[in-house]
């Protein structure tokens, strides 16, 4: 069973807003650990909840809206039980963490690891700016793994 889940989202006919499943894809070639799982998706909605619940960590990978083009950010995620009382299709990170705690009893550690983006436009191809910085960035990954 996968004791870390990596979860990769975002739109892949977005620009940079692929970059999760770009990133998930490029770390699923070479991921040879059976304690990890990874998952792409569109958006993070509460059915993900019951399989966070039952990983010790998670890490997702998506897009920011802020910071310099091709910057590489890291930031650890909390529940927010006020969040997970809003029940909608579409969950952030911290209400989705909440809801594996209220229904299932268990919230893994979190971790979001993002590259800010430069483009949101329609296309499938990363900006150069974040395409040059997904090496760093599974770089952060492969850390956070060991």
């Amino acid at each position: 069973m996968a004791r870390v889940l990596i979860v990769g989202y975002g739109n892949p006919l977005r620009g940079d807003d692929g970059l999760g499943w770009h990133a998930a894809r490029r770390l699923s070639e070479n991921m040879r650990r059976e304690d990890v799982e990874i998952l792409t998706c569109h958006q993070l909605t509460p059915e993900l909840a019951e399989r966070l619940s039952r990983v010790d960590r998670v890490i997702f990978i998506d897009a920011a809206c802020t910071g310099a083009p091709g910057e590489v950010l890291q930031q650890a995620i909390q529940p927010d039980m006020s969040a997970a009382a809003d029940f909608t299709h579409h969950f952030d990170i911290p209400a989705l963490l909440a809801c594996a705690q209220i229904l299932f009893g268990a919230c893994p550690q979190a971790v979001l690891c993002s590259v800010a983006a430069e483009t949101f436009d329609l296309t499938e191809s990363l900006s150069p700016a974040v395409e040059a910085a997904v090496p760093k960035l599974l770089e952060l990954v492969h850390r956070l793994l060991d």
